[in-house]
């Protein structure tokens, strides 16, 4: 008996070895799709300079809260009431796109984990799902740029320039409390 455990050992280890590294694999690609899902499960990220650019926040969520956002936006612009439906209209059908969108890149990166999972992983059926997961994010960014740009054409020359500049002082005010937060949690005594 004892001679049959030693014959199989390499084996049970090598197998062992195959397990540990599968996980490995499925903890990076469960990392990979819980960014993904931050950035996009969240609307996407915001004017702070995340993956999503410019706008993102805005369009994620029900209606109520996209409808807050561009009051949000537009609060010191000057925005007449009629700008205000305008690009509340145009916010709300983006989120709307956007969020079968995400729908899909759900199903997408569970498809993943599917994969990562079995017991052999397909290199290639790996490399297709990161296709489809770059065309469906591809998608994505191209329905916030229509959206922005169809918000930039009911907005005047100059309510753009002061919404850019707003845009930059909380990207800086974001960095900064980013930064103080880093620096805090590094310099936080250990338990």
């Amino acid at each position: 008996m004892r001679d049959v455990k030693a014959a199989n050992a390499p084996e049970q280890e090598s197998s062992a070895a195959w397990r540990w590294m599968a996980i490995g694999v499925l903890v990076v690609a469960a990392a990979g799709a819980a960014l993904n899902v931050h950035a996009q499960g969240m609307g996407g990220s915001g004017p702070h300079g995340h993956a999503g650019g410019p706008g993102m926040m805005m369009f994620g969520g029900p209606p109520e809260h996209v409808a807050r956002a561009v009051d949000h936006m537009l609060d010191g612009l000057g925005a007449t009431d009629a700008q205000r439906t305008q690009i509340k209209q145009i916010a709300v059908a983006a989120a709307a796109d956007l969020k079968a969108q995400r729908e899909t890149g759900r199903g997408l990166r569970d498809k993943g984990m599917l994969i990562f999972a079995s017991a052999n992983v397909d290199a290639g059926a790996a490399e297709s799902l990161r296709q489809q997961m770059l065309a469906q994010q591809d998608l994505s960014s191209k329905r916030v740029l229509q959206a922005m740009l169809d918000i930039s054409k009911v907005l005047t020359p100059e309510q753009r320039a002061n919404l850019g500049e707003r845009i930059k002082l909380r990207e800086a005010a974001m960095r900064d409390r980013m930064q103080r937060e880093q620096r805090e949690h590094r310099d936080r005594p250990q338990k």
